[in-house]
């Protein structure tokens, strides 16, 4: 929505209209002097017309045709009104005034019904049918007793009998308007009071007429003003933006409230042939042709009503077996051709029934890189592209967010094609935005002979494909696995790994150890990671290269290092307070991704180091490097906010995954974790010396601090140091050990003047 003005300004002003219009009617009735009458009412019209005009423009209110309908029919009725109490000898110079103005309104009308998409057949049927009974009921009650007056012309009685007929087609009109409302905004609540009011203001004039007047006192205007005063108050209500937007209401053909329109409508002609049809052999041909017209007409609308009702049932069931985005069948469609390929695939014999399963690798990173709206163009792009290369009869579905499955009935070469043909489609890269995006699909595959129950058979080929994508997923991406009996006990596995380490976490079954960090010109510890370690009551200790992975894809790696930082933190506080370790020493704790993507993160940090009295320039957090490769977005907020606490940032693991100057440039990194991957070779492979001595050349480049994991020799130790590393870890000086034993060794009072310890060694 759009608005010039403030939302408490236009509140304002519909409010002051409103009142001044109540005002100005409470005159009008006065009947002061024609002068003052005359004034009040051409006020309170000038106001509405200036209103429909302006107001639902700068509000931004859509069609804007149609306020501007609104207006000139405002506009046309003020000069009628003004010029009736002066041309009763000529009342034909007034209707041609005012019979303009209902024709703008129906305009206006019309207008507002398409823009919010209720011009539906039986709606208009529905008004048909009540303008039709409308109309008759006029014909009879009014209009003929109208005409038979004497001395007056002809044009005048048929204008006057029109009148009704024009306010029954705005009433219909109006009231198709408020069907297709979920709620009633107060502007559609004046908009119809206005309505009914001109209806009320014209049957009086309407019944006066049947006498031969024209013109009876103000009082007879009251209705109009009152319109004005709506009609005005619906242009400037701020929630004149909703009367053009489409809003269907699930109303049904036969709802009680269409019944209540169409019921009395229906009844009409009964109803006056009885009470007026005796009179005139005219009149009853007419109420019998005009019976006729309403029956056809209900009898089309019952046939529009069963079309429309077969429509939404196919377009109901369409939507609940496709997918809303690409237009394939969804998951509920491919599980029942599934169960129908098991039927009617024989038990035996070469033919079987294949499921594939695919997964887009890298999916989330175009999300959270480009966001939601990119990664449904990927989407719809990778759709098309798969239903072009699947072969005919074989049903491709999309059953998650970035998941798709096809499924045929055929033997083992033909399978292996189906997936030779999934792949294709990712060999060339998908535009994204501005960018093109080069990415693969982790595929599944299972398969089964047909017979047996068919909807055991379907949950099974689904489930078994699902797993076989997993394990091609773990195994890296682009990568295609069929499913074997053993992928089970894995799942099972992960399974009950997954609610073991739930238990762990209750009843504190993890610890903490710690792995000391050396400057390597002395050999004394600068610094520790901490270390998580988990000791099962039955199965012994669990490597973390194996719980970890778990509780990342659980959802608790949250848990997992809220416990490992607060256990970390306690430990440095007291080692701080008795002195094992002096005011330079840090201690570095593991952070994931998922983590850093938590925008409280730096909030909670802030309040754990408060809660254990520990500074924040004696904390590093540790990433990987995938971190910065997912660019912007919560995770790299997150790491500035650490920063700004004042804790260290480290990249781990440097040179093994995404490692880039520009990424070190664009973070506020302090310090980077050469990969042990390349320390190992140090003493042997002159190219590994060359990649260390590399990243340290850039390291002081960018003023980052340096540290050398996975240390095992003596060499690599001096190799390290000749390049310029500073600091260094590894079972050289042994592996992480518990709080206790790290103080026993390596206390802070034992940091003396000489040569490097003996190297000491943990089981």
């Amino acid at each position: 929505m759009r608005s010039t003005a403030p939302p408490s300004r236009a509140h304002l002003w519909w409010r002051v209209f409103a009142v001044g219009g109540v005002a100005a009617t409470v005159l009008y009735v006065l009947d002061l002097s024609p002068a003052v009458d005359a004034v009040c009412f051409a006020a309170i019209a000038l106001t509405t017309i200036v209103a429909c005009f302006t107001a639902p423009r700068r509000l931004g209110a859509r069609p804007r045709a149609a306020w501007i309908a609104m207006g000139a029919a405002a506009a046309c009725f003020l000069a009628g009104v003004l010029l009736r109490p002066y041309v009763t000898a000529q009342p034909l110079i007034a209707d041609a005034a005012t019979v303009p103005g209902y024709a703008l309104l129906s305009v206006y009308f019309a207008l507002l019904l398409r823009s919010r998409g209720s011009t539906e057949r039986h709606a208009v049927l529905d008004g048909l049918i009540v303008c039709l009974a409308g109309g008759l009921a006029s014909a009879l009650l009014l209009a003929a007793p109208t005409a038979a007056l004497a001395g007056r012309p002809a044009i005048q009685s048929v204008l006057a009998a029109l009148y009704p007929l024009f306010d029954v087609v705005l009433l219909a009109a109006c009231i198709n308007l408020t069907f297709t409302a979920r709620v009633w905004p107060p502007s559609l609540a004046a908009l119809v009071s206005g309505t009914a009011l001109i209806v009320t203001g014209d049957m009086a004039y309407a019944v006066i007429g049947v006498s031969g007047q024209t013109y009876a006192s103000p009082l007879l205007d009251v209705p109009f003003l009152l319109a004005y005063t709506m009609l005005g108050v619906s242009a400037l209500h701020p929630s004149v933006v909703q009367l053009g937007r489409a809003d269907r209401h699930p109303v049904q053909a036969w709802s009680w409230q269409r019944m209540l329109l169409l019921a009395p409508a229906v009844a009409t002609p009964f109803v006056l042939l009885v009470t007026v049809g005796g009179t005139s052999a005219a009149f009853r041909l007419l109420i019998g042709a005009c019976g006729l017209a309403i029956v056809t007409l209900l009898v089309l609308r019952a046939v529009s009503a069963v079309q429309a009702h077969v429509a939404a049932q196919l377009h109901s069931e369409y939507q609940a077996m496709h997918d809303p985005l690409t237009g394939l069948p969804n998951r509920r469609r491919i599980t029942a051709e599934v169960e129908r390929l098991a039927a009617a695939t024989p038990a035996t014999g070469p033919r079987r029934v294949w499921v594939c399963f695919l997964d887009l690798d890298g999916f989330k990173w175009v999300n959270d890189s480009w966001g939601h709206d990119a990664g449904d163009q990927l989407v719809i792009e990778v759709a098309r592209r798969l239903r072009a290369a699947v072969p005919p009869g074989v049903m491709l579905a999309r059953v998650g967010g970035d998941e798709f499955v096809a499924a045929a009935a055929c033997d083992e070469p033909a399978a292996l094609r189906l997936v030779d043909a999934v792949q294709s489609c990712f060999a060339k890269a998908v535009p994204v935005r501005d960018t093109e995006v080069v990415i693969s699909a982790s595929i599944g595959l299972s398969h089964a002979p047909g017979g047996g129950d068919p909807a055991k058979a379907a949950e099974a080929l689904l489930r078994d494909a699902d797993t076989a994508m997993y394990r091609s997923k773990a195994e890296g991406p682009g990568r295609a696995t069929i499913f074997d009996a053993s992928m089970h006990d894995r799942v099972r596995e992960r399974i009950e790994l997954e609610g073991a380490l739930r238990t762990a976490l209750a009843e504190d079954q993890l610890t903490v150890v710690y792995q000391p960090i050396v400057r390597l010109d002395t050999g004394r510890p600068c610094a520790a990671e901490a270390l998580v370690r988990w000791h099962h009551p039955q199965r012994g200790p669990i490597p973390p290269m194996t719980f970890i992975p778990v509780a990342e894809d659980s959802g608790l790696i949250d848990a997992l290092g809220t416990f490992v930082r607060n256990e970390a933190l306690r430990q440095l506080a007291s080692w701080r307070a008795d002195g094992t370790v002096d005011a330079g020493f840090y201690l570095s704790i593991n952070v994931s991704p998922r983590q850093l993507a938590d925008p409280r993160l730096a909030q909670i940090v802030a309040g754990e180091l408060t809660r254990h009295g520990v500074p924040a320039s004696a904390v590093a957090l540790e990433m990987t490097e995938s971190v910065m490769a997912d660019g912007g977005g919560a995770a790299a907020r997150v790491l500035f906010e650490l920063r700004e606490l004042g804790v260290r940032l480290l990249v781990d693991d440097f040179g093994t995954g995404f490692s880039a100057l520009g990424y070190l440039r664009q973070f506020p990194v302090t310090g980077v974790k050469i990969d042990r991957s390349f320390v190992s070779g140090l003493g042997e492979s002159a190219e590994d010396e060359e990649i260390v001595r590399a990243v340290v050349a850039m390291a002081r480049a960018l003023g980052l601090s340096i540290v050398a994991e996975g240390v095992e020799t003596r060499t690599q130790r001096d190799a390290l140091a000749a390049v310029g590393v500073t600091q260094a870890q590894g079972w050289l000086w042994g592996p992480g050990v518990p709080a206790g034993d790290f103080a026993l060794h390596w206390a802070a009072d034992r940091d003396v003047p000489g040569p490097a310890p003996v190297v000491v060694r943990h089981p």
